[in-house]
């Protein structure tokens, strides 16, 4: 496993701020499974992807919401892997971090999401945008309150960028309330995730109260 990273940064600048890995992160996920038929650029082949909207909360090194696109590979190896496309936070620690640690291509972005529970079911609505412009928004529903809690591993794979100079691999393991639920997404068609406009989900699924170790 490559885990390349650029010389630490200087005392008084901004990235110094974030914590070193591995980060131990705790929160919500909620996660939407597309299929891409055809090739949209070169950063985006066809393929499975993952849109996602998270909260890491109370109890993680740094907390702060996100919005990330990652598509499922096989990485050069073989290995069964994801690479994060696109990603948002509002961050600049997890900014900095992102791209420092582990070549995520991590920007910032300004979110406003709630949710709302009756009974065992519980509803999230969550809402991205960067500049004042819309990217993303998302509905969702879940019973992910009474779901068991189940273990899950898995890895990124990320092509280079910054001062990074060969591919990045960082494992990832952790647990969480893991139960399918409904998604109601809409993509910006000028935004950043215009590709994803129109297309409906293959599946959906909430991660409620994750713990993950990523580094």
């Amino acid at each position: 496993m490559s885990t390349d990273s650029p010389s630490s940064p200087a005392p008084d600048s901004p990235a110094a701020a974030y914590p070193p890995a591995p980060w131990r992160m705790v929160g919500q996920m909620w996660v939407s499974v597309f299929r891409v038929a055809d090739d949209v650029d070169a950063a985006h082949p066809r393929g499975i992807y993952g849109a996602a909207f998270v909260s890491y909360e109370e109890g993680s090194p740094l907390t702060y919401s996100e919005l990330l696109v990652a598509r499922v590979l096989r990485t050069p190896a073989g290995d069964r892997r994801v690479s994060i496309t696109d990603i948002w936070v509002d961050s600049p620690a997890s900014v900095a971090g992102g791209r420092g640690l582990w070549a995520i291509p991590k920007g910032l972005g300004d979110f406003e999401s709630s949710t709302s529970r009756r009974g065992p079911l519980e509803r999230a609505r969550w809402s991205m945008s960067t500049d004042g412009a819309p990217v993303a928004s998302a509905r969702f529903s879940d019973l992910s309150a009474i779901a068991p809690r189940l273990p899950a591993r898995g890895g990124v794979w990320q092509a280079p960028i910054d001062a990074h100079t060969v591919p990045v691999e960082t494992d990832m393991v952790g647990r969480s309330r893991l139960a399918p639920g409904t998604s109601s997404w809409t993509f910006d068609t000028a935004g950043p995730l215009g590709w994803l406009a129109g297309r409906r989900s293959l599946a959906s699924f909430r991660q409620r109260d994750f713990t993950l170790s990523f580094g």
